[in-house]
């Protein structure tokens, strides 16, 4: 058996009465991959950050090569080689590539006190080779897309020089080929002895790399076992309390009803070309590609976050013109960002106030806020959408991303939008929450409601859209109903080329 690296010996954390961990004992070893799987609000990020030491234990202790760990200061991790890549980044948007990566330590130049850019650079390109990621080093961090941000992430991490390696949900944003080289990367650190903590709540990713994993749920540690494939139906079971005997919930009767959203000719700057496509009531419509394929920019045109060169939208039959996103919301339109931290939610406000945002005017008269109503409504959708959460005065940064996610949805049903786009609606979520949007989806198209949904699992598509729209390179090459719609031929219209 191999040497222990890191051992949490009965640690314990609460929140103003509210426990979140009790009595959590894990052991890593080194050259190991050890999944830490768990709903939304089990505990995981609680124990990862009180092994860093952004937050401190209540009760229990860490031990780091057996010695006692001592963190002062969350910096102090780097120095031991202990390298963390977090689901919510951590990174500078005005700052290229090569300066986030090696942000504060930076080569000198021949002067002393100038930075030798040209080396820095030369340096993340390395890293990023070594990825098989092809982003230019130069680029700022800002222009980015969330896939290529994770991948910057993991390239900073591995900049250091890491014993124990911790990642939350890393392939939360990445393509197929983006996840094999992860893997890929994360093998060649096993065999160098790293040890690897693994966040996710993607059970594919269990398979390629996993040797070890433990189950929290409700703070408690449930389990500790080798992985096996075999093992996952009982994972599910120890993570949610109970049988989840399928992915989806069993499809309702309804049908396709009326024309709501049609795109014509839409271009943008290089990345959209002649974009032409139509939603329709009741249905829920489903955009794939690679990274790159244009499939966020197309739907952020429609909403008036990308300013369109040329192109017509109607809705309902009749020509729109939206400039702006306020446009778009005044109209019925909704957007859910695939990046709740930097779009989607005010962290630092309320549960209450992010759910009202959008439609204030429906919850005030004469300039003064309805209270009372406004706590109905967050009453409502809190119980609808299993969120949880101690008051409506909860501030939405200190929930887990899986409730944020149910925030984010929530604020738009306030607004009573009929046309939903949901990019990547199920990111970064655990299986029983994703099975909770999966059931809102299909009573909101049962009511009549349009989505229009982005998303990078393949499974996740087949299994919701009523219909499927394949970009590639910034262009509709497919429209596949559901009953034609397989993962080959997806993946034929993806690759071919344009």
């Amino acid at each position: 058996m191999k040497e222990i690296l890191l051992e949490t010996k009965n640690i314990e954390k609460s929140y103003s009465g509210n426990v979140v961990l009790k009595d959590i004992s894990l052991v890593i070893r080194k050259g190991e991959v050890h999944a830490l799987m768990g709903e939304n609000g089990a505990g995981k990020s609680t124990l990862v950050k009180i092994i860093t030491g952004v937050v401190k234990a209540n009760f229990g202790s860490v031990l780091y090569d057996g010695k006692p760990l001592v963190i002062n200061h969350p910096k102090e991790i780097f120095d031991l080689g202990i390298g963390i890549v977090y689901q919510e980044f951590n990174l500078m948007p005005d700052l290229t590539v090569a300066q986030n990566i090696f942000i504060g330590r930076e080569p000198e130049g021949r002067l002393k006190g100038f930075l030798d850019e040209k080396k820095t650079n030369a340096m993340a390109k390395e890293i990023l080779d070594e990825l098989e990621c092809d982003i230019d080093p130069e680029r700022k961090v800002g222009s980015l897309s969330v896939a290529e941000q994770q991948m910057v992430e993991i390239a900073k991490s591995l900049s250091y020089n890491c014993r124990l390696l911790i990642m939350d949900e890393p392939t939360a944003a990445l393509t197929d080929h983006e996840i094999q080289v992860l893997f890929g990367i994360v093998r060649k650190l096993r065999e160098r002895d790293v040890a690897i903590i693994y966040i996710s709540h993607r059970m594919s990713d269990l398979d390629a790399i996993v040797d070890t994993v433990s189950v929290l749920r409700d703070g408690n540690l449930i389990s500790t076992r080798v992985y096996e494939p075999q093992l996952k139906d009982r994972l599910i079971c120890e993570m949610v309390g109970r049988d989840l005997t399928q992915q989806f919930p069993p499809r309702p009767d309804y049908k396709r009803g009326d024309l709501t959203l049609e795109v014509e000719h839409l271009n943008s700057g290089k990345r959209l070309h002649d974009i032409s496509f139509q939603a329709y009531q009741g249905e829920i419509l489903g955009i794939v590609g690679l990274m790159g394929a244009g499939r966020t920019e197309m739907l952020k045109a429609v909403f008036g976050a990308f300013r369109k060169n040329s192109g017509k939208i109607k809705v309902r039959g009749k020509e729109v013109t939206i400039r702006s996103p306020k446009d778009a919301i005044r109209i019925g339109i909704a957007y859910l960002t695939e990046d709740r931290k930097k779009d989607g939610l005010f962290l630092g406000l309320s549960i209450k106030e992010n759910m009202i945002s959008s439609s204030y005017d429906a919850f005030s008269a004469r300039g003064f806020m309805n209270d009372q109503k406004a706590e109905d409504a967050v009453r409502e959708y809190g119980k609808k959408m299993s969120i949880r959460m101690h008051s409506s005065r909860q501030t939405a940064g200190t929930l887990s991303g899986g409730n944020q996610q149910k925030v984010m949805v929530a604020k738009w049903l306030c607004n009573q939008a009929r046309i939903l786009i949901f990019d990547e609606p199920t990111r970064g979520i655990d299986v029983k929450s994703k099975y909770e949007i999966y059931e809102l989806m299909y009573e909101l198209v049962q009511a009549g409601v349009t989505i229009i949904m982005i998303s990078s699992e393949m499974p996740e598509v087949l299994g919701m859209s009523d219909r499927i729209l394949v970009m590639n390179d910034g262009r509709i090459v497919g429209d596949i109903p559901k009953e034609e719609a397989t993962q080959e031929r997806i993946l034929q219209y993806e690759m071919m080329e344009v």
